[in-house]
C-alpha cells in the first residue's frame, strides 16, 4: 500500500540517521587523528579513543599537592595565584593523593601494550582541571618532570568541567573538591573526593591495588538504609532473607568492572600469576550474618574480587596497611578518616544514606 512507504522517504529517515551520521563523522575525525600521529615518528603510544579506553579524570588538587598555591587562591584571589604559578612554573610540583594511583595505572598500560601493542583497551588519564590555561605550563612540566603520559588537558578557566567528563565519556573522576565531585555523581559519573594519607607509606611500582567498599560503593546503599533506620538485628535478617537477590549496582560498580575486563586480558595470556591488577573487598559486613549475598552479587554481575575482607565492624585502617592500595574507595567519612591516619589514601564516595548522617553529624 502507498500509506506503507511514507515513512521511508528522505525527509523522514534524517532524524533516526543524525546520531548515525554524527558517529561516522567522528569516526572520520579519528582516522584523521590516527593517520596525523601515526606519520610522526615518536615511540610515544597513541591516546586512545575514548569509547575503548578506561578514561580516568584526575584534578590538578589530586594529582599533584597544591595546598600553599590554594592557600594563595583563598586568601589573595586568582591573579596573584595565576602569577605565582607562572613564577614558580620550573618548580616542580610534589606529587599529591592520586600520583601513585595514576603511576600504578601507566604501568598496567606499559603491560598491556607488551601483551596487545595494538589494543585500545587501557587506561587514557586525562587531567581535568577548573585552572587558568596559564597554569598549564607548570603543570606540563611537573607531569614531563614524573615522566607520567598524560596527554589529554582540559583547563576550564574557573568553569565548572563536570559537562567536559560527559564528553570524554569518563569512568572514574578523582577530585579534591567536594563540590565538584558531588555534581558528578549526581550526573551518573563515578567519582571520589581525594585524601592525602597522613603518613608516607611506600606503594607497589609492579601492581595496581584498588580496595572498594561494599555498601553505597560498589552496591547500592539498600542495605545501608536498613542499618539506619531499624537497627542491626534486622540488617542481619533482611539479608539472610534476600541472600539470593543481588544488590542493586552501587557507583563504583563500573570502575570494578573496567578492571576487571583487564585482568581477564592478562589472563587470556597466560599472566594471571603476574596480573599488574588486584582488587580487594574490604566492608565492615560480618561474613557469616551478611556476607553471602555479597559475593552472590558480584557473582551474578559476572565480577571477581581478588581478596574480600569481612570485618563485622572492626575498624579499615589495620587491615588497609597491610594491604597497601593506591587508592581505598570508601562512602563513609568515618572510615576515610581512619585509614587517612594510619598512611592509606583514601577517595570519599558521596553517594547514599550515610551523607545525610554525616552531614548532620
Amino acid at each position: 500500500a502507498p500509506g506503507s512507504m511514507s515513512g521511508s522517504g528522505p525527509e523522514a529517515a534524517q532524524p533516526s540517521d543524525a546520531a548515525e551520521v554524527r558517529q561516522q563523522e567522528a569516526e572520520q575525525d579519528w582516522a584523521a587523528a590516527k593517520a596525523f600521529y601515526d606519520n610522526l615518528v615518536s615511540k610515544r603510544p597513541r591516546p586512545p579513543k575514548p569509547q575503548h579506553a578506561i578514561t580516568v579524570a584526575v584534578s590538578s588538587r589530586a594529582l599533584f599537592d597544591l595546598v600553599e598555591e590554594r592557600r594563595i587562591y583563598e586568601e589573595q584571589g586568582v591573579e596573584k595565584y595565576v602569577e605565582y604559578q607562572q613564577n614558580n612554573e620550573n618548580v616542580t610540583l610534589k606529587p599529591g593523593p592520586a600520583f601513585y594511583f595514576v603511576k600504578a595505572l601507566e604501568h598496567v598500560n606499559a603491560r598491556l601494550l607488551e601483551l596487545y601493542p595494538d589494543d585500545e583497551e587501557r587506561f587514557d588519564i586525562v587531567l581535568m582541571t577548573n585552572n587558568h590555561a596559564q597554569v598549564g605550563v607548570r603543570l606540563i612540566n611537573s607531569i614531563n618532570h614524573y615522566g607520567l603520559t598524560i596527554e589529554r588537558f582540559c583547563m576550564t578557566g574557573g568553569k565548572s568541567p563536570i559537562g567536559y567528563l560527559t564528553a570524554y565519556l569518563t569512568n572514574l573522576y578523582l577530585s579534591a573538591d567536594s563540590e565538584k565531585v558531588q555534581e558528578a555523581i549526581e550526573a551518573g559519573i563515578a567519582s571520589a573526593t581525594m585524601f592525602t594519607a597522613n603518613k608516607d607509606v611506600a606503594y607497589s611500582d609492579t601492581q595496581l591495588r584498588v580496595a572498594f567498599d561494599g555498601d553505597a560503593v560498589l552496591f547500592s546503599d539498600e542495605s545501608e538504609q536498613i542499618v539506619k533506620e531499624h537497627g542491626l538485628d534486622r540488617f542481619f535478617e533482611h539479608e539472610q532473607l534476600n541472600e539470593n537477590k543481588p544488590l542493586a549496582q552501587g557507583p563504583l560498580k563500573g570502575f570494578l568492572e573496567d578492571l576487571g575486563k583487564l585482568q581477564k586480558k592478562f589472563y587470556a595470556k597466560n599472566e594471571r600469576l603476574n596480573c599488574p591488577i588486584r582488587t580487594f573487598l574490604v566492608t565492615a559486613r560480618s561474613a557469616a550474618s551478611s556476607g553471602a549475598r555479597v559475593l552472590k552479587t558480584l557473582r551474578s554481575w559476572g565480577l571477581e574480587i581478588d581478596e574480600a575482607l569481612f570485618l563485622a565492624g572492626a575498624p579499615k585502617g589495620p587491615i588497609l596497611v597491610k594491604i597497601r592500595p593506591h587508592i581505598f574507595f570508601d562512602d563513609q567519612m568515618f572510615h576515610i578518616e581512619g585509614a587517612q591516619k594510619l598512611g592509606t589514601i583514601a577517595a570519599h564516595v558521596p553517594y547514599g544514606v550515610a551523607q545525610k548522617y554525616h552531614k548532620s553529624a
